[in-house]
């Protein structure tokens, strides 16, 4: 056999099965690589016990395991722990609650349509200027000034800073409903309470991390995409729970049972739950579901009693409103966050139906009627956080997606006297309580006419990184590794924190 031939035998003495010596040792490198790169992957999907361990930068800048509501550290030492926020659905109008311009009196009923033509959604339906309904005077030792409309708030003027030169970048709800919830105005981000447990986890391993308090007479626009999880593991997503009757459905067993067999039924379900998640790595639904369960048996114990408004004293109850018209809903759900974050819950966020801000008509009775549902309990909120040293490390947020425009809408064929206000992105105010922020502060401002943010404007990207920076988190390093883009709540925005509201 020649030394070629010879060469080219394959070393199993099969004649019929060749390859050259440089053909061995390429595909044996192959091998070598393979290799490697599957134990680099098995290192990036299990641990050293199995467990799933997707690669991504937590709070604490540390390797995290598993994806998990468990307590982490922030990046800073933290002023707030946990956040309670109180959305205002349709934008409340600026110029009638918290931005009085007495430029608009003086200009009442002169036309200003082609200066704003752009932001007008019903051009047929525009008016002239239109001065509030509505008186404002200071309050408190700040002399914050407040529409007559909040008379509860304003008695509170001093532990809230307003900041009255927000914007938004588009006039119609659901795109910015998407970008104040998620700093985007796309569909299928995380919202602002996803990244947050995210960032942090939970206090409470026994109450869900971020828990939302919707309206029991219907969901708000964009309706369950307001706290979803987007790209994050759905374990982060917001949990709804019922104000009214029970809390959660199907929380309770039909029958009672032994504590003994009760306790063996959870150690077998865990074991299963256990090697059937190991068979499925990487499946971030199923670890949720998992995990789910498994909170809903932990909530047996304890969500009753967090949620069970029974508890509390009758000068508690009429201190929020409960059990009067209009606040007994949105009172019970604002004293409900206080019982939740005083356990440890880390984000509560409240909803009204639909968008009870959204003035386009009658302008005058509907601003009222929302302020009187709404008002009184948040005022509660408020004083009972102080009285019970919460606020100091609770940080309250209010507002809506946006604001009013300065001009009259009226609907055809009626008169001034049933003018609203269209959608005005351009300026509009929210307020912050608590958490480290600075008390009886108004920041920022709007134009003349409080058309748009004029001094000192703030982003949706500034006001969501100044409220990570109040839990302990700096906006630039928490993210998610998402096929090699590390995503972030500010995205690509460079965003400033608002220390200028700050203690």
């Amino acid at each position: 056999m020649s030394a070629r031939t010879s060469e080219c035998q394959d070393l199993s003495g099969d004649v019929g099965l060749r390859q050259s010596r440089r053909g061995f040792f390429h595909r044996a490198a192959d091998g070598v690589h393979g290799a490697a790169l599957t134990y680099l992957l098995g290192r990036d999907v299990f641990s050293q016990e199995g467990v799933p361990t997707p690669h991504l930068r937590p709070a604490s800048d540390g390797p995290r395991q598993v994806y998990d509501l468990s307590s982490r550290e922030t990046h800073f030492p933290a002023r707030a722990r946990s956040v309670i926020h109180l959305f205002m659905n349709g934008g409340p109008s600026q110029v009638d609650l918290f931005d009085p311009k007495p430029a608009l009196d003086r200009m009442h009923g002169q036309s200003y349509f082609s200066e704003i033509a752009q932001d007008v959604s019903s051009p047929q339906q525009a008016g002239g200027l239109l001065r509030s309904p509505y008186k404002f005077a200071q309050h408190g030792d700040s002399g914050t000034i407040v529409s007559e409309v909040m008379p509860h708030l304003a008695r509170q003027v001093d532990e809230i800073a307003v900041i009255r030169s927000m914007y938004n970048s588009h006039p119609n709800h659901e795109p910015a409903l998407f970008k104040i919830h998620s700093g985007r105005l796309l569909p299928g981000r995380p919202a602002l309470g996803a990244w947050v447990v995210y960032g942090l986890g939970t206090e409470n391993q026994s109450l869900p991390a971020y828990v939302v308090l919707d309206d029991p007479l219907g969901l708000p626009v964009n309706t369950v995409q307001n706290w979803q999880a987007g790209f994050l593991p759905p374990v982060y997503q917001g949990s709804r729970i019922r104000s009214t009757g029970s809390p959660i459905l199907n929380l309770r067993p039909e029958a009672d049972r032994p504590a003994v067999i009760d306790r063996l039924q959870g150690d077998l379900l865990s074991r299963l739950d256990e090697i059937h998640r190991r068979q499925r790595p990487g499946m971030l639904q199923l670890d949720a579901r998992i995990k789910s369960y498994e909170l809903a048996a932990r909530m047996q114990l304890e969500a009753s009693d967090a949620l069970d408004i029974g508890q509390e004293s009758q000068r508690t109850l009429e201190l929020y409103g409960v059990g009067k018209k209009p606040t007994d809903s949105y009172a019970r759900r604002c004293l409900m966050a206080r019982r939740l974050v005083e356990r440890g819950v880390r984000f509560v966020q409240l909803y009204i139906n639909g968008q009870i801000w959204d003035n386009h008509t009658g302008l005058q009775n509907g601003l009222k009627t929302a302020c009187d549902r709404t008002d009184q309990p948040v005022a509660a909120l408020l004083t009972d956080l102080k009285q019970r040293g919460l606020l100091n490390d609770t940080l309250v947020v209010w507002g809506g997606e946006f604001g009013r425009l300065p001009i009259a809408q009226i609907p055809e064929g009626k008169d001034l006297s049933s003018a609203g206000r269209d959608h005005g992105p351009r300026g509009f105010s929210l307020w912050m309580a608590g958490g480290g922020v600075k008390g009886g502060v108004t920041y920022g401002g709007t134009d003349e006419i409080g058309f748009a943010a004029a001094e000192n404007p703030v982003s949706i990207a500034d006001w969501h990184a100044t409220i990570l920076y109040q839990l302990g988190l700096h906006h630039d390093r928490l993210f998610f590794d998402r096929n090699g883009l590390h995503e972030k709540l500010t995205d690509t925005f460079k965003p400033r924190i608002i220390k200028e509201i700050l203690a």
